[in-house]
């Protein structure tokens, strides 16, 4: 696999768009994290990890508004192996003017777009999500 951040990506939007409960996301500290601020952020229910060692999976409970639609409308990855995306705290995209977030990659972790503003740092612009 050359993108794990994309293959993350498409499990979530495929089980969403398939209407499942959950996923199941080979594990790495990067996609935990972002799942993590996903589920923060209440794009997912919550997050569990299971297994152990080299058999550790992200089991990702995908959440749905009242009517049944899944509260995710969008995943983008916006940088990617070929064409790395960097950006100054400044300059931190924004989504959907407001509606949706962007998640940055940064020295102090995996931060939502205005996390990364408030705390003054930049870093690579993995995807963005509405």
């Amino acid at each position: 696999m050359t993108d794990p951040i994309s293959d993350l990506l498409t499990r979530v939007r495929n089980g969403a768009r398939a209407r499942r409960d959950k996923v199941d996301i080979p594990w790495s500290v990067v996609k935990e994290a972002v799942t993590r601020l996903l589920a923060e952020e209440g794009y997912l229910r919550e997050i569990a990890v299971t297994g152990d060692g080299p058999k550790k999976k992200i089991r990702a409970f995908i959440a749905y508004t009242e009517s049944g639609e899944p509260v995710i409308t969008g995943l983008r990855r916006v940088s990617r192996p070929s064409l790395r995306i960097y950006t100054s705290a400044k300059q931190a995209p924004t989504v959907r003017s407001g509606l949706g977030v962007s998640i940055i990659s940064t020295p102090e972790g995996v931060l939502v777009d205005r996390e990364a503003r408030r705390r003054n740092v930049g870093g690579e612009v993995l995807c963005e999500v509405w």
